[in-house]
């Protein structure tokens, strides 16, 4: 090869080293800087979302588990710019936070007016385009809920919220929340996992929003303020004294969290395996026993059965409506897991089981006492009714509704039978032999008036126990607080629901009570003789059942009168 050759050959090969190395030193700076830059203009709150220790010392297999087959909405691939600041717009308003509960976010209850103005909407030609309304400021994707509730989620931030921050103003404020509790948690020196999602409710005080981080490795919802107490987390749950039982109320909000906000989520197949398994459970314990403790009727568990198989084919897929379907039911099964002190040494095992003491093992009121032998035992069949409904002040859902359909099936019958007594009183008045006789009117009359109060009363507790603010298990708890803060507590329930048939049972006495003054009266002697002994075996038959109810019988009332007459040592 000729010496230029070589010459030219070295040199081009020397100009590619130098160019290449320099390139390199280059594409490195620009790396750095653009790392830099992320950080400044946007990654204030990510440092704090650096993953750290694990909120639990014990380790997990779910830590090491990709976003992809978790709960948690998949993290953005390219960083965001930071929430807006409030200052950006002119103006300067201290955003206070307050630590909530998912259950505190009042989605059900905001009541926002839609305009009443019937207006013909314009749609554009060749229009094929139907998007969501986007937000003034940048970043904030709008999601609507399975149920077609309108809520907001940051994808860099991480931040959900029901707030409208279409509104600018109320956008800044969310911004400024949502920088304030990733800021204050860091200084609390609380560990936000890389997966942390916050959710922020907007308060009647406008410069106030609640807030609550949840986290998906744990399960759980957590804050940074010390010390935090919750009335509605409790569910007026007595005797709460370990965090292992705390644990259920807390794992319920966690689900609460994911029923409120369920779009964009993969749905992993551990939570789909793990409620068929409870499912399952409670189908084969309402199978086997009258007193499961499962939430849900037995038919509802059945329903639930067959929504298995078709969540199976939403695993590992962003299906919205299949998550909130699995949240939802888990947040109630937790629930009820917590309410029944599940874990704990004095687990209740079956819905009759009292907790706190059985209301019925005291000695019973005077007055109750009275009024059950005069309302023919009814109180107290109505009385354990109840309480089997009402453990520990807490509802039983499922046999609510059974004890009102039965209740309703009764009062039906009970309508109809008052119906044909008044109707049998008044044919009884018009009869001519009964003019004269002052004593059976009389009778006749009080027959009518309980018979009619009977009717009068059926319909008014059809109406109240059927009243609509009753149809959940908060309104029906409500309603058992109200009626148990008489002076008989919940006895005075016990006695409403038995005034039909104790008015009924006392029309008909009275009824026979005026046909045998009529009878008595009018009647010669043989035909007395006759209807005497019938009359008489009707009446013993007739309290029988009300004696052998309150364990009265006969032959031991005969033992005990022969034993105080013939002393305790001679035979009966």
């Amino acid at each position: 090869m000729p010496k230029g050759y070589i010459r030219v050959f070295i040199w081009l090969s020397h100009i590619f080293r130098k160019t290449t190395f320099r390139s390199h030193k280059v594409f490195l700076a620009v790396i750095r800087l653009f790392r830099r830059c992320e950080v400044v203009s946007g990654g204030q709150e990510r440092v704090f979302r650096e993953r750290g220790p694990a909120l639990s010392s014990q380790p997990t297999n779910q830590d090491k588990l990709p976003a992809s087959v978790t709960l948690a909405v998949p993290e953005p691939t390219i960083p965001g710019p930071m929430l807006p600041q409030l200052a950006a717009s002119g103006q300067s308003i201290v955003i206070e936070l307050t630590p909530i509960i998912p259950t505190d976010i009042k989605r059900y209850g905001r009541k926002i007016l839609v305009k009443d103005d019937y207006v013909v909407f314009k749609i554009k030609k060749g229009h094929l385009g139907y998007e969501q309304q986007p937000a003034p400021v940048t970043e904030w994707r709008a999601f609507t809920h399975p149920e077609g509730a309108l809520f907001f989620y940051h994808p860099h931030n991480r931040v959900f919220t029901d707030a409208n921050v279409r509104d600018p103003l109320i956008a800044a404020k969310v911004g400024m929340a949502a920088e304030k509790a990733y800021k204050e948690a860091y200084n609390a020196g609380v560990t936000l996992p890389a997966s942390v999602e916050l959710g922020l409710e907007l308060m009647p005080n406008d410069d106030t929003l609640g807030y609550y981080f949840a986290d998906y490795d744990k399960r759980v919802v957590f804050w940074f303020d010390d010390d935090y107490e919750s009335q509605p987390l409790m569910s007026n749950v007595r005797g709460v004294e370990h965090e292992s039982h705390i644990r259920y109320a807390v794992e319920s909000q966690y689900w609460r969290h994911i029923e409120l906000f369920p779009n964009n989520r993969f749905l992993p197949k551990v939570d789909v395996v793990r409620l068929q398994q409870i499912v399952m459970h409670a189908q084969a314990e309402n199978i086997t026993s009258d007193t499961s403790l499962a939430p849900f009727s037995p038919d509802d568990i059945a329903n639930m059965l067959t929504l298995m198989d078709p969540l199976m084919s939403s695993i590992d897929l962003q299906h919205e409506h299949s998550v909130w379907i699995v949240a939802r039911l888990m947040r109630l099964f937790y629930n009820s897991k917590f309410v029944n002190f599940c874990g704990q040494p004095g687990a209740r095992l079956d819905a009759n089981q009292p907790l706190y003491g059985d209301p019925n093992d005291g000695p019973k009121n005077i007055i109750l006492r009275v009024m059950n032998i005069i309302l023919f035992g009814s109180p107290d069949a109505h009385s354990k009714g109840l309480h089997r409904i009402w453990v520990d002040e807490t509802i039983v859902q499922p046999r609510w509704k059974n004890f009102i359909d039965r209740l309703n099936g009764e009062w039906n019958g009970f309508t109809i039978f008052s119906t044909v007594m008044l109707a049998v009183d008044i044919s009884f008045l018009a009869v001519p032999s009964v003019e004269g006789q002052t004593a059976a009117i009389l009778v006749a009359y009080l027959s009518t008036l309980c018979a009619m109060g009977s009717l009068v009363v059926s319909l008014v507790l059809a109406g109240q126990v059927n009243d609509t603010r009753r149809d959940n298990a908060e309104g029906v708890a409500l309603f058992m607080v109200q009626m148990s803060q008489s002076m008989l507590g919940l006895e005075s329930l016990a006695l409403m629901l038995s005034l039909p048939f104790a008015l009924l049972i006392w029309g008909m006495i009275f009824f026979g009570a005026a046909l045998s003054i009529v009878i008595f009266h009018t009647s010669d002697t043989v035909t007395i003789s006759v209807i005497s002994p019938i009359w008489a075996a009707i009446v013993i038959l007739a309290t029988w059942p009300v004696l052998a109810n309150n364990d009265i019988h006969l032959t031991q009332l005969r033992s005990k009168i022969l034993k105080k007459v013939l002393g305790p040592d001679s035979p009966v």
